[in-house]
């Protein structure tokens, strides 16, 4: 690819410094701007990272940026992602993409009707791990898959996160907080959602922060911290997804899916690297021999971090005049089997799904290293 895309940064938070930090990763695009509600915010990463501070409107009017990468709160993706386009410029979301699908549907046709692309995290899926295990899902090495289990269950955000109160509002919670990562992979492996399933609960009406700075200061729940799912997708597979952040310790595997003739064990989707088991006819087996992919490779303190990766295929999708693999209709299809659940949970009752999508292409690794400076 010949030509170098300006990235400008909206939302100068935490997951900001890793896109900054990354994104030299990858050819195609460079980071050049950021902003922030906060000036002071925006100052400090752009002097960290050697960007130019920008205004918001300035830099939605920026000629240099090609595309703004959208790192707002989950609550102010569509409005932001909406200004992005409205601006004449592409955009790239954090996860969730929208909260809800109207939301989808509305950036969808505002994209549409002046020619640009909308992507969305999370990539990790395109991680070397998750891609041997998409591999081995498309030549039948266990089979036919028939059903599997997901489990994210830890005791919540209060502890590590400076300023956690989102997390246990709408928009929020463990489904739409981490339910990308877990849901994205499900859909790039087994295909769309047909149907799904819940039930939900929260264990207390508040939490007590214990992280600096606002340590034994007391927040409200206002979204379900455990929920217990299953999803039909059309190909037959029948996965239940527990999600909580109620849960102290367990022993569950993040991510099994049973094939008719064999298991596969796949690490955590919040991560693109980790160790892919599978097991045939209950013996276990080696299955990944001769799979170089660049990554899985470690490169981030002991792990494989490749975030941008999916902003740098979406790069070299508009320059190649192709489809990028973190589409908007992927990712409004995951917010409409995570929104699904949700309104499951509480009205006790199936939800179809009815956003299509077709699986992202796969990943393979010549395809990833071609995404690599």
């Amino acid at each position: 690819m010949s030509k170098t895309l300006g990235i400008g940064v909206i939302g100068c938070g935490n997951i900001s410094a890793a896109y900054m930090r990354l994104a030299p990763l990858f050819k195609g695009i460079e980071m050049r701007a950021c902003a922030d509600m906060s000036d002071e915010a925006a100052r400090l990463r752009a002097e960290e990272f050697t960007l130019r501070a920008e205004t918001v409107e300035g830099l939605l009017a920026a000629d240099d940026i090609d595309i703004v990468v959208n790192l707002t709160v989950p609550n102010a993706h569509f409005e932001v992602s909406r200004a992005v386009l409205e601006a004449g410029k592409h955009v790239y979301s954090e996860k969730p993409f929208v909260l809800t699908r109207e939301e989808g549907a509305a950036l969808k046709s505002i994209a549409a009707g002046k020619g640009l692309r909308v992507g969305s995290a999370p990539d990790t899926f395109l991680g070397g791990a998750h891609q041997l295990a998409r591999h081995l899902v498309d030549t039948g090495a266990m089979g036919r898959i028939a059903s599997g289990t997901c489990f994210v269950q830890s005791p919540g955000m209060e502890m590590w996160h400076p300023n956690p109160d989102f997390f246990f509002q709408p928009g929020g919670g463990p489904i739409l907080d981490l339910g990308p990562y877990y849901v994205s992979n499900l859909v790039q492996l087994l295909g769309p959602v047909k149907r799904v399933t819940a039930m939900s609960s929260s264990a207390r009406a508040e939490r007590t922060i214990t992280s600096q700075p606002r340590f034994g200061e007391k927040i409200p729940v206002g979204t379900p911290t455990t929920i217990h799912a299953i999803l039909a997708f059309e190909s037959g597979a029948q996965v239940t997804y527990c999600a909580s952040w109620d849960v102290w310790e367990h022993g569950h595997s993040n991510m099994e899916l049973y094939g008719l003739d064999g298991t596969l064990h796949v690490p955590d989707p919040n991560f693109f690297g980790g160790e892919v088991r599978m097991t045939r006819q209950g013996a276990f087996v080696n299955p990944g021999l001769a799979w170089d992919h660049p990554f899985a490779v470690a490169n981030d303190n002991g792990r494989a971090n490749y975030r941008a990766a999916g902003l740098a295929d979406m790069a070299q999708a508009i320059v190649e005049d192709r489809p990028h693999r973190c589409s908007d209709d992927f990712a409004l299809h995951v917010v409409d089997v995570m929104t699904a659940i949700l309104a499951s949970g509480e009205e006790g009752a199936f939800k179809d799904i009815t956003t299509p999508c077709d699986r992202p292409q796969a990943l393979d690794p010549d395809a990833a290293r071609a995404l690599l400076a």
